[in-house]
């Protein structure tokens, strides 16, 4: 990969070359303003290791279950945890120990304590599971002290915090992975191994998105909602596109072939946390006096350079069942995961008929899930995390690429800002940032598809 254009000349062109486009990577901070030297290619070329060093920032629910993980990974080592709360971190040292390791050091002093345990000499990886404000703080931090980082969804939340990432990865030569756990889960593995095997013939449309009910969630004062609802409070776009959004774009070979192009996002009315707060605390209390700027329900139209589009929902604030909304469309059938996994092929299946998808597990179950199945049993979200935590450890053991790099994190993640831009824009079509500078254009194989 060539750096030899810094970001104020790659904006100037894509800025001309938008023909009255909104280019969603305007924003130019003091961060990294310098011409960054060229990378001496890509993937890093890194030295195998026969032990992965790993210190934890964040071990509430999600960063508790990673600890689970870990301790069942061989060829990993929890050697420090960081939380705020000393409780948690205490807890996930005892957790380490009763498995039979050697006790990890706590850091808990504060907000800023992380800094202190990213200097220490003996961290390979620094696993970051906070409210999403550190996600890049921490990352960076890591980085710059020598560490990969790997950061739980999504890695950033503005085009500025993702340009931090991708220059401070290529600038310290370390990794910065994020952790979409959907990417790993069974049906979605099992329908990109379909797709890659060329089952569904030519991809043309993809349907996705994240669909939950997280009312509760979001008033859970001992839990997320002590954060999570503020972003409801303050921002208005797709917060959380990555977990339909990250499957889709494997499958549609996304920074490796193939990139997103732009994106146009519509947003409905904000009625779903007011009716809730009314229901449960009543019509007279502070929560239901709060305002919201969170779209109930946001859509966002996605076209790709590749010529294919995507429609990508985000829905939290409303009485349904749990969805991710996985459709793929492709010249020769048609796939859809929920709310039932059905498919159909032509010339295979039924004429004009969906079939059961597990007809065709035998033949194309992904080889992860033949290797791995039953280490990954009684884990979390079905088995998927332990399986994205193992390919982590995995990559970092051997000194390979991972299965998704720091591109893909920001890919992903960008999508928030560009969908806010858009609806406030008025439906003003985005432009995404090119965080590759031309690399996308090189087709390489997805590292989860090389196992055999």
């Amino acid at each position: 990969m060539n750096n030899s254009i810094d970001r104020r000349n790659f904006i100037k062109k894509s800025a001309k070359a938008g023909l009255g486009m909104a280019f969603g990577g305007m924003a130019i901070s003091s961060y990294a303003q310098e011409l960054l030297p060229a990378l001496d290619g890509y993937p890093f070329k890194l030295v195998p290791k026969e032990t992965i060093r790993i210190g934890i920032v964040g071990v509430g629910g999600m960063g508790t279950s990673h600890v689970y993980n870990f301790i069942k990974i061989k060829g990993c080592e929890i050697v420090a945890v960081c939380d705020i709360i000393k409780s948690r971190a205490e807890r996930s040292k005892k957790i380490v120990e009763e498995a039979g390791f050697k006790a990890p050091k706590c850091y808990s002093r504060g907000e800023h304590d992380y800094k202190r345990m990213c200097k220490r000499d003996d961290i390979d990886l620094v696993f970051i599971a906070t409210p999403w404000k550190w996600h890049v703080p921490m990352a960076v931090e890591a980085m710059n002290n020598g560490k990969h980082a790997a950061t739980e969804v999504p890695a950033a939340i503005t085009i500025e915090e993702c340009w931090q990432l991708v220059e401070t990865s290529e600038r310290t030569g370390k990794h910065c992975i994020m952790m979409e756990n959907c990417n790993y889960d069974r049906e979605e593995m099992m329908i990109l191994n379909m797709v890659k095997k060329g089952v569904l013939g030519e991809i043309l449309h993809a349907e996705c998105g994240y669909l939950h009910d997280l009312r509760a969630v979001k008033y859970d004062m001992n839990g997320e909602g002590v954060w999570r609802r503020d972003h409801s409070i303050k921002r208005n776009g797709d917060l959380y596109p990555t977990h339909g959004l990250g499957p889709v774009a494997q499958c549609l070979d996304i920074n490796r072939g193939n990139q997103f192009d732009y994106l146009v996002s519509f947003g409905t009315k904000t009625r779903g946390l007011h009716l809730y707060a009314e229901k449960v605390y009543g019509a007279d209390s502070p929560e239901a006096h709060e305002k919201f700027l969170l779209s109930d329900i946001v859509t966002s139209l996605i076209r790709t350079k590749n010529g294919e589009t995507i429609v990508l929902t985000h829905d939290t604030n409303n009485p349904r069942p749990y969805s991710r909304d996985i459709l793929i469309q492709g010249t020769n059938g048609i796939v859809r995961k929920y709310p039932v996994p059905r498919i159909y092929i032509e010339d295979r299946s039924p004429a004009h008929r969906w079939e059961d998808f597990e007809n065709y597990k035998d033949e194309f179950y992904h080889p992860l899930w033949k290797q791995k199945e039953t280490d990954a049993e009684g884990t979390g979200h079905g088995g998927m995390d332990f399986i994205e935590d193992y390919r982590l450890i995995n990559a970092l053991l051997k000194g390979i690429e991972p299965d998704m790099d720091v591109y893909d994190a920001v890919a992903l993640s960008c999508v928030s800002e560009l969908s806010e831009k858009s609806i406030s824009s008025g439906n003003f079509p985005m432009k995404f940032p090119d965080f590759t500078r031309g690399m996308w254009k090189t087709k390489r194989t997805l590292p989860v598809m090389e196992i055999t």
